[in-house]
């Protein structure tokens, strides 16, 4: 494939797989630190993955635990992210300056495998909205290349954004930004190498999502709210114990006896 940003690097193509793999690997174990996973396992003692829509993601994990700690989901997820491209943008800085942006898609390509399938739990990860979005912002951070590269992140985020406050519906807010991330990414980069590295990635959270594409065309998707946590599924209600009301002896009466059940011999 064609890549008008591989062409002016003139990189040796050892050199070039070499970094391509240590940043892969980089990136992908990155990815493997998922935030919902290790919050509800190791500080609230309680795998999010067996509650709710099963998911290990910023949505359920709010819904099932709320409080402070879905920000820990948040900042592990997004921080993530961004370290995984910075390391990939620092070592193709150091071949090619003409690598740099390639390098981010590369990057954030596995760090988003390494989020939806970690190996280190199980390969049951997110959907990578929060991993996808952060390196949406960190692409328009920078040089563009046919159009500024900050249209990029204002298509994905203005888009959910303005979506998700309309309906409620987180999901429909993350299935465009992972379909415009991809006309965005072409329409800035028109580069054939990096439009595949954006249908990976938004191809990805497209896939993550579309159990919630067929509830949302079948009309019973849950929609978002920032009410107290729902009781996780199974989990009844207590119920209060039934009343028992004894009539109380009329002035002048004994009070009425119970009837011991005699013994079988």
């Amino acid at each position: 494939m064609n890549s008008r940003m591989l062409e002016a690097a003139s990189v040796s193509p050892g050199w070039l797989a070499v970094a391509a793999i240590g940043v892969a690997v980089v990136a992908y174990f990155l990815g493997c630190f998922n935030g919902a996973v290790l919050v509800s396992r190791y500080i609230l003692r309680d795998d999010i993955r067996e509650h709710g829509s099963g998911n290990a993601g910023l949505t359920n994990f709010y819904r099932t635990f709320g409080g402070p700690l879905t920000l820990a989901v948040i900042l592990s997820d997004a921080v993530k992210a961004v370290l995984a491209v910075l390391f990939a943008m620092f070592i193709a800085g150091h071949i090619s300056p003409e690598l740099v942006t390639l390098s981010k898609y590369w990057a954030g390509a596995f760090c988003m495998i390494g989020h939806m399938f970690p190996c280190t739990f199980q390969f049951r990860g997110g959907k990578g909205v929060l991993s996808g979005s952060a390196v949406a912002i960190v692409i328009g951070v920078g040089g563009g290349g046919v159009l500024p590269s900050w249209i990029i992140p204002v298509t994905v985020w203005g888009g959910f954004i303005v979506l998700v406050a309309a309906t409620r519906y987180v999901s429909l807010g993350s299935c465009w930004g992972g379909a415009s991330f991809i006309v965005a990414s072409w329409v800035v980069y028109q580069d054939p190498l990096i439009l595949l590295l954006a249908a990976v990635m938004g191809g990805l959270l497209l896939w993550g999502h579309r159990g919630n594409m067929v509830r949302l065309v079948q009309g019973n998707e849950r929609k978002f709210s920032f009410r107290k946590k729902e009781p996780a599924p199974g989990a009844e209600e207590e119920k209060p114990a039934p009343e028992t009301t004894e009539s109380e002896p009329k002035d002048g009466e004994a009070p009425e006896q119970t009837a011991e059940p005699e013994e079988k011999v």
